[in-house]
């Protein structure tokens, strides 16, 4: 029997079934990530084919019944349509890369409250131009991380325990974590990071303001994102979204 729920949405991707339908994939605030049928979603008048479109926050209204993998969507109310990031391929690129976290690394039917509301708030945060999107979808991709189990630590080396890493070379062992300057040297396998990309990364975990974006680090800071989750998640391909908007 199914059960008629209500919930907010951020819908990730749409595609087409058979003649007549589409089917999408929802990360939902109640019920975790979901996938789920628009019967009839294909036609020109449809509104709501129109209206379950990647990257909108939408309140919707579907039949759900546990034994079924695609959910019966009844009905969707537009909450936010973020026009701002769609005329911005810069935006764009880094808000589609997100729906992409989401839709590749997140597990079907797992809830994450505290998940749900980090991606709607940095998703509202690039749409209203307060950073640069490349500062933020970093920030989002710390606080993924930290979400998925494998945050990230700066404070101290992971060997030694020295606090203080201010003033020289750092490097970053994906296993262990930060190497100061003495025992980055026993360790043959890191990611070196100079003082420019160390402050950048903290200024990213403790929400610290960048007055003035260095590109050069930021993009340093991705790479370094990225090689950090295909460590522990190997099936980890990398962020694909960076390819399509080169």
């Amino acid at each position: 029997m199914s059960e008629i729920i209500k919930t907010e949405a951020m819908v990730l991707t749409k595609m087409d079934y058979g003649d007549t339908s589409k089917i999408v994939s929802l990360y939902t605030k109640d019920f975790g990530k979901i996938s789920a049928i628009i019967k009839g979603g294909r036609s020109s008048k449809s509104k709501m084919g129109m209206m379950v479109d990647p990257l909108n926050h939408i309140q919707v209204v579907f039949y759900k019944k546990d034994t079924r993998e695609l959910q019966i969507i009844s009905s969707a109310d537009l909450i936010n349509f973020y026009s701002a990031i769609k005329e911005d391929l810069d935006k764009l690129k880094y808000s589609q890369a997100i729906l992409e976290l989401l839709k590749n690394l997140t597990v079907e039917h797992e809830v994450n409250d505290r998940l749900f509301k980090g991606v709607i708030r940095i998703l509202t945060l690039i749409n209203s131009n307060t950073e640069h999107p490349i500062v933020l979808f970093a920030r989002f991709f710390i606080f993924f991380l930290s979400e998925l189990g494998y945050e990230l630590q700066f404070e101290k080396c992971a060997v030694c325990g020295r606090t203080n890493l201010e003033n020289m070379e750092l490097s970053h062992n994906f296993e262990l974590g930060i190497l100061c300057s003495d025992c980055r040297h026993t360790h043959v396998d890191f990611f070196s990071i100079n003082q420019e990309l160390f402050s950048y990364l903290n200024c990213l975990k403790y929400s610290k303001k960048i007055e003035l974006v260095n590109m050069a680090a930021a993009e340093r800071a991705i790479v370094f994102l990225e090689r950090y989750l295909k460590f522990h998640i190997p099936d980890f391909k990398g962020i694909q979204s960076f390819q399509i908007y080169k």
